[in-house]
């Protein structure tokens, strides 16, 4: 990776700690500034355009959903952002595929799903995602 994306992707993010805290990040969430949406350990090529504004709000909306109902802490702390207010990069962790995504491992997971509002670059996956997480994806991009 090099470029702008990798300076944001390797650089330091900042964790959406609590869950109304998350409420909050999404809402200040434009789904029309041409955000990337790519799942590492799905996609087998990064996008090559942002998403429409409509899906990046069903996205926004089933992601939260998921993460609500798949990590059972009484905290999120599985989303993180180059920024909080004004985010150019946003990981989301797979509740399912944690690891030590505060990156104090050597190897830590991908995230699974990044958000970005720059073209993305290839990253290797890590692991082969779930069927039901394929599923979940394809369904969210209307592919059968």
């Amino acid at each position: 990776m090099k470029g702008e994306f990798a300076s944001l992707y390797t650089g330091r993010l900042w964790s959406v700690l609590s869950w109304d805290q998350l409420s909050g990040f999404w809402q200040r969430i434009d789904p029309g500034a041409g955000w990337y949406l790519f799942a590492p350990d799905v996609d087998s090529a990064v996008p090559a355009e942002a998403a429409d504004a409509a899906t990046v709000t069903n996205f926004i909306a089933r992601i939260d959903a998921l993460l609500r109902a798949e990590h059972h802490e009484s905290y999120c702390g599985i989303v993180y952002a180059d920024d909080l207010e004004n985010p150019r990069l946003i990981k989301i962790y797979d509740p399912s595929n944690l690891g030590s995504s505060c990156g104090s491992s050597k190897n830590p997971p991908l995230p699974g799903w990044i958000m970005s509002r720059l073209p993305p670059d290839e990253l290797p996956a890590s692991r082969t995602a779930a069927a039901n997480r394929k599923r979940w994806w394809q369904g969210l991009l209307g592919d059968s």
